[in-house]
């Protein structure tokens, strides 16, 4: 079992959660589908539900709400955030302002489990920041059921790369799988841990985002169940330079990928 163990190095996905209208319907199709436990959790932390999978934190869901506890109106869109270690919030805030990216939400401590924020990138995609205290972020990674990479989808694949190069110690590069030579990885200490890819091959109207990849021993399956359960899928399963994979949405839009990885993880 791929445990993680210590903080994530800088630069790194190490969480992902989804804001959601009905949280309770959200952890049991995520549950039923990928084999998470999670219930909401106490009031005085928002009800923010903390997933695991064998006992590993694997993913948060929260419900929609503004910070005095109302609902939203309009309510946003439902979407996974994804979040980048980093040792020093602060000082990366003011690398990310320094770079053109716009901070939305943040600095915030959590209890003593980290400080987080979300930001803008300069070409319109939000992502997390997250600096770890007590908690690192997700226990377990690459296989069934768990995160296992996360991608920008960008318009401008000048711009993102030089941003977070800039903001974090992460690099760029072109993949060096057969197949895949115009995909860009995320690199930290030359390890990809993401990747990039162009919004042009999606179809107009989608923004620019960065989507979770989920881990899955049949995607197949996968995406059957998830349109038993009332998901939709956006792309059918397909194979690919990485493996077979198919992404999807749960009833409330929150799109995600799924993936069986033939490529090194």
């Amino acid at each position: 079992m791929p445990e993680m163990n210590g903080p994530y190095k800088p630069g790194t996905p190490c969480w992902i959660d989804l804001m959601v209208p009905d949280q309770q319907a959200a952890i049991d199709f995520y549950c039923d589908l990928l084999g998470w436990q999670g219930e909401i959790g106490p009031a005085e932390q928002g009800g923010y539900a903390v997933c695991t999978l064998k006992g590993k934190p694997v993913a948060g869901i929260m419900k929609a709400m503004n910070p005095d506890g109302t609902v939203p109106d309009p309510l946003p869109p439902t979407v996974w955030t994804t979040y980048l270690s980093t040792d020093t919030i602060d000082s990366t805030l003011k690398s990310v302002t320094e770079a053109g990216g716009t901070v939305l939400m943040g600095p915030m401590d959590v209890m003593d489990l980290g400080r987080m924020a979300v930001i803008s990138d300069p070409t319109g995609a939000a992502v997390g920041l997250w600096q770890a205290g007590t908690f690192d972020g997700a226990g377990i990674v690459n296989e069934h059921g768990a995160l296992i990479w996360n991608e920008l989808v960008t318009a401008d694949l000048q711009a993102a790369p030089a941003f977070y190069s800039s903001v974090l110690p992460v690099t760029t590069a072109r993949s060096e799988m057969p197949g895949a030579e115009e995909y860009i990885e995320f690199k930290v200490d030359g390890r990809a841990v993401g990747g990039i890819m162009d919004l042009s091959t999606l179809p107009s109207g989608v923004p620019p985002h960065w989507q979770p990849y989920f881990s899955a021993d049949s995607v197949d399956e996968v995406q059957a169940a998830a349109v038993r359960a009332g998901g939709s899928v956006i792309a059918p399963a397909f194979d690919m330079a990485a493996g077979r994979m198919a992404v999807l949405a749960d009833p409330q839009g929150g799109a995600f990928a799924v993936i069986t990885a033939k490529a090194p993880q």
